[in-house]
């Protein structure tokens, strides 16, 4: 596995039983594609270290979080020194989306448009406090409109061009 941008998949909280399985905290949309038996994940040390590849034998939910199974890793013994490290991919693995989907670090850095073509700023944040995401735009004048995610207000997005176009409801200024 390359060395480029890795991407997020878990966060390896404990171990779980006496047979070498780790209880993963998911950090991915796709888990059931991240931890299908078989998939090679890169398991990477909380301080600088090398990171090993290693393959998953199998995996389940149980409780939000996934218990999963290492191959070579047979005994708690093998596994305990593994907390608190992470699995990653390498970016080039992402999972390919939907039309009309698209992910937060392809929204970061777009410029947002009113329908007008007036600029109003840049996303430099998602947030996610319910029903819909947000997204921070930074104006301007350094003031940061919080744009709702619905289709009533996002209206065009163009990752390839950076440029995203919305309809300024009333009272979202």
């Amino acid at each position: 596995m390359s060395e480029g941008r890795l991407l997020n998949v878990g966060k390896i909280v404990n171990t779980h039983g006496i047979k070498g399985e780790l209880k993963v905290w998911p950090q991915t949309d796709f888990p059931e594609v991240r931890f299908k038996a078989g998939n090679r994940l890169l398991l990477i040390p909380p301080e600088a270290g090398n990171p090993i590849t290693v393959e998953i034998v199998s995996a389940r939910e149980q409780k939000k979080m996934y218990v999963v199974k290492i191959k070579g890793f047979d005994n708690i013994n093998d596994v305990e020194k593994y907390k608190g490290w992470e699995l990653k991919v390498p970016e080039e693995d992402r999972v390919p989306l939907e039309e009309g989907e698209y992910y937060v670090r392809d929204i970061v850095g777009c410029e947002v448009f009113t329908e007008e073509g007036e600029l109003l700023g840049t996303v430099t944040d998602t947030l996610s406090p319910g029903a819909n995401d947000i997204w921070v735009v930074k104006m301007p004048k350094g003031k940061e409109l919080l744009l709702p995610v619905i289709d009533d207000v996002v209206l065009d997005v163009d990752v390839a061009a950076r440029k995203i176009k919305v309809h300024l409801m009333e009272g979202l200024l």
